[in-house]
């Protein structure tokens, strides 16, 4: 579902992280939990509402990664909104105007709202549309096609987007069954659902 050379997000985003995943299995909470996995969700702001967004699963979210993965989804001299984790402070060397909206874990306002509402709708429709029975190895795709109905959520053309995503199936390479599977089958451990 995603288009080779599609446009990058402009103007003003929010950049945020969240986990995907099951039940705690260590005890930890936030980043050193373990059995989760990591999505970087990127908002584009229009006016008071939000535009377009990109999701990604990154295996942590050091600079290295963030600086990685950001430009692939985001123009230069845009404003990106973050929180004050490290991993953002090298976005202004990128070319990218860069504000911190919050510094520090205190609950309160909502200062990212764009990425927090996108992750309670991510996770929401994981639940609800696949019953939480996603793979690790498969939250990628998933992620791909949340972000595709996310952006044609006010389409009013509903035939243009049939057409979209048959253009995508004509050009995109075949995925046999045996890349989809992956040798899974059937139920496995707790570790294997998120």
């Amino acid at each position: 579902m995603v288009r080779s050379g599609r446009d990058r997000l402009s103007g003003i985003i929010e950049a945020d992280e969240t986990f995907i995943g099951g039940e705690k299995h260590d005890g930890k909470l936030g980043r050193g939990s373990s059995g989760k996995s990591l999505v970087l969700i990127m908002a584009q702001r229009e006016g008071k509402k939000f535009g377009r967004i990109r999701l990604k699963r990154i295996p942590n979210a050091s600079g290295q990664i963030l600086e990685k993965a950001i430009p692939e989804a985001i123009e230069p001299g845009s404003l990106i909104k973050t929180d004050a984790w490290r991993g953002y402070s090298g976005l202004d060397k990128l070319g990218y105007n860069h504000k911190i909206i919050r510094t520090d874990e205190n609950i309160g306002e909502n200062l990212l709202p764009g990425c927090n509402l996108i992750a309670s709708l991510l996770k929401r429709w994981l639940n609800g549309t696949l019953q939480g029975a996603v793979a690790h190895e498969h939250l990628s795709y998933y992620l791909d096609e949340y972000t595709f109905r996310f952006n044609r959520r006010t389409s009013s053309f509903r035939g243009k987007l049939f057409y979209r995503l048959l253009q995508q199936a004509v050009i995109t390479e075949v995925t046999t069954y045996d890349k989809i599977k992956k040798g899974i089958r059937g139920r496995k451990s707790a570790d294997y659902n998120i």
